[in-house]
Formats: structure tokens, C-alpha cells, sequence
């Protein structure tokens, strides 16, 4: 596989940053997760757009224009000969002193891998995932906006350690005020009564497979709701989905020990997977 590191395509055993890269030392830079279907990167302009916006919420300047990074995307596809992948885009800080100050970086890296993906979570996709929460509180967004899809996941990552010890196959995360926040790595929907419900996205990050879902709905004549939701509306909804890009749209049928609805993959949620795979497989940008 080849790695596009500042300019070039490198194989993957030579690709390589600085032990002194910012990223490395203090998690201090941005990256977005974009999957590819058909010869098609799936909503390229979208990720593009939030990746440097998160560059600009940490005052980073990408050293490319927004249509040289998206050529790089297709170029490192085109090099790996694949039609179907994950993308990952990466941007630090740069290598730069010991010290957490920015400004001792004085060029951010900039990075894109690909790789072959398949279905995240297998033959759970028509089973249902186990969901738990965890007592790790999504970072607050006065302190590090959850919108900012940052090097530094250990908040993430601690929700996920925990899941893995309970037995859960994805985590959910709430906020400092009790309200629901999001998985590990992805967003969360509820289904109640045929009225699907989402939270507002200032405790969680702005996904784009949440916004797809979102059109879908709308397109579906589904009634939507944007509201905090809770402990009681997990347990008591009809149907519980995940949307993340590596996850897709993924039902949750058991939450902390409680069945969710009949206990399997509900049929609102089975209509959303099915609308997003058509449309997944057939909209993108041609590699």
C-alpha cells in the first residue's frame, strides 16, 4: 500500500513522521474517516469541509486548497488500485520542540492512508449490536467542542476500554448534564412511536452519516425530531441505530441488559440502512 506523507507517495514500510511531530507528543492535530464505494468516494466535499473546519477551530492552516487535498484522496486511492476503502486524512502539527506551543511547528504534516474495508460489524448488522453505557462523560464542549474530530480520542477511546470490560459492543456516551451524547465513534438515533429523534449535535460530533440519515428521513416523510434524550428514552424506545461512516446505519437491540423494541433490527431502521446502502453505492466523487 502507498502513503501520501507531504508531497509524496511513499510505500507503507516508509512512510513515516517525526518522533517530535506534535501529533505524536500532544495528539494536536485533525483527521477525518471517509469511506469509498464503486469507484466512488462517498461525500468527499462534505468530510473535506469539516476536516478543515476542525483545522481552523485549532488554529492550524493546511498547507493545501481544499481541491489539492481531495486530488490527493483520489491520487492515494487510485495508487492502492482500490474502488472500495476506508480513507483516513490526517493533519498535525508538525514536528516541532519539546513544549506544547504551536507556534515552535513551523509546517503541519500532512497525511492520507487507504485501505480495503469491509462491514464493520459483520452479521450484526442484521442481529442488532449490544450497546452499554459507561461511566466516562463526553468531553464538555466549553473545554474540547466534540465537533473538532482531533488526534487526541482517549476520551473515546477510555468509553470504548470500558464497553470492552461490559461486554458491549459499542458505547454510549453522555455529557456532563446527563444527556446523551454519542458512541465511541459514532452517532446515535431513537426511534419512538414512528417519530425518529437524534440529539442536537453541540455535544457530539456533526456526522456525516448522520446528516445523510437526516436527508433520508426527510426524503421518507419520516417525522424527525432534534432533542436531548436520556436513560429513559434509550431503554423505552422502539428502536435504537448508530451512523458513523466506518459503521454505516447499524441497529442496537439490547442497551445495559434491556431489549430494545421486539429485541431485533426494527423496520424504520431497516428502511434507513437499506435507503443509505442505494444511495452510498450509487453518489460519490469518481476515483
Amino acid at each position: 500500500m502507498f502513503v501520501y506523507i507531504d508531497g509524496k507517495y511513499l510505500p507503507e514500510g516508509e512512510a513515516k513522521v517525526s518522533v517530535f511531530d506534535h501529533g505524536l507528543l500532544y495528539g494536536d492535530g485533525v483527521f477525518e474517516g471517509i469511506r469509498a464505494y464503486n469507484g466512488r468516494v462517498f461525500r468527499l466535499q462534505d468530510h473535506i469541509d469539516r476536516l478543515y473546519d476542525s483545522a481552523k477551530t485549532i488554529d492550524m492552516e493546511i498547507p493545501l486548497s481544499k481541491d489539492e487535498f481531495s486530488g490527493v484522496i483520489l491520487e492515494t486511492m487510485r495508487r492502492n488500485n482500490l474502488k472500495d476503502g476506508y480513507i483516513r486524512p490526517i493533519v498535525t502539527r508538525g514536528a516541532g520542540t519539546m513544549g506544547l506551543d504551536p507556534r515552535k511547528c513551523p509546517k503541519p504534516t500532512v497525511i492520507c492512508i487507504t485501505i480495503a474495508w469491509g462491514a464493520m460489524y459483520g452479521d450484526l448488522y442484521e442481529k442488532g449490536l449490544t450497546a452499554v453505557s459507561v461511566s466516562v462523560r463526553r468531553n464538555p464542549a466549553e473545554s474540547m467542542p466534540p465537533n473538532v474530530k482531533s488526534l487526541n480520542y482517549l476520551n473515546n477511546i477510555l468509553a470504548k476500554i470500558e464497553a470492552n470490560y461490559k461486554g458491549g459492543d459499542e458505547a454510549i456516551l453522555f455529557d456532563t448534564n446527563g444527556y446523551v451524547s454519542e458512541g465511541s465513534g459514532d452517532n446515535i438515533f431513537v426511534v419512538k412511536n414512528g417519530v425518529l429523534i437524534t440529539p442536537p449535535t453541540l455535544n457530539n460530533l456533526r456526522g456525516i452519516t448522520r446528516q445523510v440519515v437526516l436527508e433520508i428521513a426527510e426524503t421518507l416523510g419520516l417525522p424527525l425530531k432534534e432533542q436531548n434524550i436520556g436513560y429513559f428514552d434509550l431503554y423505552t424506545a422502539d428502536e435504537v441505530m448508530v451512523t458513523g461512516t466506518a459503521a454505516e446505519v447499524a441497529p442496537i437491540t439490547l442497551i445495559d441488559g434491556r431489549k430494545i423494541g421486539t429485541g431485533r433490527p426494527g423496520p424504520i431502521t431497516k428502511q434507513l440502512m437499506a435507503s443509505f446502502r442505494t444511495i452510498a453505492d450509487n453518489e460519490g466523487t469518481p476515483i
